[in-house]
């Protein structure tokens, strides 16, 4: 009977986001680790439902910087790696990668019919539902929840844990990337270069698209953060995704006071997931 219950105490869970996966590896409601990959062909995924062992599954997806202490040399996961292939719950925006994964097995996909959110619309994207019910079990309600990825969205929840609402732009890198595909003469902005605010009024292209797209996001999140502070004044507010530590860093710079209100937190969704786990 140990063997089922390890197995029963060790999961994965997987987000299919819009660019990569997100992996995180849980042992019982704590997180072990997190992770991204870019996405797998199917041909790799059919190999992943033939592995024998955690051991087998965990080598194959995760990456390969982590190999090491990762899989065997680091208490309490060494304990695990020699038992059968662990549960996978599995959230997605992409529905051609889900469809591939269900066939994964002992898969299950998380719904938004599964959060008890109130209010919730039907198109509501299960990413910012999950992500703001984890914040919100985690930190309390009301909360708001920014997600910079590759859409920068605002999605809140009042005191009686029902939706309020929120809003949906391009985030920075899809913003940078359209100037240089949807125009002849503008170029490709890339995000690695600028980690400093750019100048405000710029003397050259670069500089000048860099400030356009940096200085609205920001006033744009600052807004959004002002008027859900009017709305609710002991409101939290969490901020993920992978532009989250260059919009903090920005912020800090220019309204430090509303960078100092601000939760950081990669693994809402994760949190997400494991209370629909454990609610279950």
């Amino acid at each position: 009977m140990k063997p089922q219950r390890h197995r029963e105490e060790i999961w994965l869970a997987l987000e299919i986001g819009n660019s990569r996966l997100h992996w995180a590896l849980f042992i019982g409601e704590t997180l072990y680790s997190a992770w991204d990959t870019d996405y797998f062909p199917e041909s790799v995924i059919q190999h992943l439902a033939e592995c024998q062992t955690l051991h087998d599954l965990l080598l194959a997806i995760s990456p390969p910087h982590q190999q090491g202490n990762f899989l065997t040399n680091t208490p309490p996961l060494c304990a695990f790696v020699s038992l059968p292939p662990c549960p996978v719950l599995l959230t997605s925006v992409v529905p051609s990668q889900t469809a591939i994964w269900q066939t994964y097995p002992n898969t299950r996909v998380i719904t938004l019919e599964q959060i008890p959110l109130k209010g919730v619309y039907p198109t509501l994207g299960i990413d910012r539902a999950l992500a703001l019910w984890g914040a919100a079990k985690t930190w309390g309600f009301p909360m708001l929840v920014i997600d910079a990825g590759t859409a920068l969205t605002f999605t809140a929840a009042d005191a009686n844990e029902s939706l309020v609402g929120g809003a949906i732009l391009p985030g920075l890198g899809l913003q940078f990337a359209t100037l240089d595909q949807q125009t002849g003469q503008l170029p490709l902005v890339e995000m690695q270069s600028f980690p400093s605010l750019p100048p405000r009024f710029a003397l050259n292209t670069k500089e000048a698209i860099q400030s356009g797209v940096i200085y609205t996001v920001l006033a744009g999140i600052k807004d959004f953060i002002e008027a859900w502070c009017d709305l609710f004044a002991d409101g939290k507010i969490a901020i993920k995704g992978g532009d989250r530590t260059l919009l903090i860093n920005y912020l800090q710079v220019l309204y430090p006071e509303i960078a100092e209100r601000l939760i950081v937190e990669p693994n809402l969704i994760f949190w997400g997931m494991r209370e629909i786990l454990i609610g279950s």
